[in-house]
């Protein structure tokens, strides 16, 4: 095996996506920051059982592990940053006012999410901490489309679901948790005669009422159609009002609902939401309510804190993004005219991209738009557009 091949789901990301990347980072950074989020850097390993409590607890087969060499400890590479960021307002922070974080840096994945994705995504997200309102809920969502707008990511569409909705299905039903995954991978691909054959021990109203969410997938009329199919159960009815609401105050994207999508059913704890865009195999941002989360970090406060929070992959999301245009740059010389040094030191000093062209080099710039050349006119250095 040649010395330079890397793992499976592993690449370099050469000059050109890079540079997207990077400029789409800023983006998405700068975006948060206009909400007044603040920017946190949690470490990309811990010890184990922090990675894996609480909220991480799903993450256990897509946590790399290791051996601290220092204390012998079990650490693991996080697989997702969201639990750090949870125990950081938790732990770290301890507010009791709202808080909102955002991040953005890579986890590590022992196995692809999906056919062809990396298993090393760069992860960027936010959270507000402290709201058990719909208006967190609205902000985190309004925010998550923004940063697609200010990536350029065009057509976008939202598909709206809420986890109290089979939770309320399933309130009281004794069931074994493999089945209880099976029910909801049955509800995910809409497989309603496989859904029968699991649900058959269920109480008739949980059964029809789960039957019944395969078919309510759609426009929002569907939030319609619910409220005559389902249980009129507190929670049922909270979460379509709910998600009734979001729906009506969100312009310019297409939104569709799909209350069978009970994906991240052990995480979410209420409103959840897809971002798909035009292009893109699957979606681009997914994100949702999941109240409680920071608990299991709380020490002498009571750290149960409604929380809500979206993420993205942006190696993912460059693929679907506007492209950039070349930076503009100045090409100079290379060598030791007089005032040469000072004058590309001054042009750099200002902000501009200066590339020094090396002899015999002179066609070999790739990655800028070098628009402008620095010339000696008279003994002085002055720059010409081309």
């Amino acid at each position: 095996m040649s010395a330079w091949l890397l793992p499976d789901h592993i690449a370099d990301v050469l000059p050109s996506e890079a540079r997207h990347i990077e400029e789409l980072r800023r983006e998405l950074l700068d975006t948060a920051r206009s909400y007044g989020y603040e920017l946190v850097i949690p470490p990309l390993l811990e010890h184990l059982e922090s990675l894996l409590t609480g909220t991480g607890e799903a993450l256990n087969l897509q946590t790399f592990k290791l051996v601290d060499q220092l204390s012998g400890r079990s650490l693991g590479l996080r697989a997702d940053t969201t639990p750090q960021v949870a125990r950081i307002d938790a732990h770290l922070l301890g507010r009791q006012a709202v808080t909102r974080l955002c991040y953005c840096g890579p986890v590590v994945h022992t196995q692809p999410e999906r056919p062809h994705a990396t298993r090393e995504p760069l992860q960027f997200g936010a959270e507000i901490y402290g709201h058990a309102g719909r208006e967190a809920d609205l902000e985190i969502l309004t925010l998550s489309l923004d940063c697609l707008k200010a990536a350029q990511v065009g057509h976008l569409s939202v598909d709206l679901a809420d986890a109290r909705i089979v939770r309320a299905l399933l309130a009281g039903v004794m069931v074994d948790p493999n089945i209880l995954t099976e029910v909801h991978d049955a509800l995910a691909i809409k497989d309603a005669s496989e859904l029968a054959r699991l649900t058959k021990s269920f109480p008739a109203a949980s059964r029809q009422g789960l039957q019944a969410l395969v078919g309510l997938y759609g426009g929002v009329e569907v939030l319609d159609e619910a409220e005559k199919a389902l249980q009129t159960a507190p929670n049922v009815r909270e979460a379509l009002s709910n998600l009734r609401w979001l729906a009506s105050r969100l312009e310019g994207v297409a939104v569709t609902v799909d209350l069978a999508d009970a994906r991240g059913y052990g995480y979410y704890s209420g409103a959840r939401f897809a971002v798909y865009a035009q292009g893109a195999g699957d979606a681009v941002l997914r994100g949702g309510r999941y109240d409680g989360g920071g608990a299991v970090f709380g020490h002498k406060l009571d750290r149960e804190r409604p929380a809500v929070g979206f993420s993205l992959d942006l190696k993912q999301l460059v693929r679907v993004a506007g492209r950039r245009p070349l930076r503009a740059a100045i090409r100079a010389p290379w060598g030791d005219a007089p005032g040469l040094h000072a004058a590309v030191a001054a042009l750099r000093g200002r902000g501009e991209t200066v590339v020094c062209v090396l002899p015999g080099h002179e066609n070999e710039i790739d990655e800028f738009d070098c628009d402008r050349e620095l010339i000696e006119v008279g003994g002085q250095w002055v720059v010409q557009s081309n």
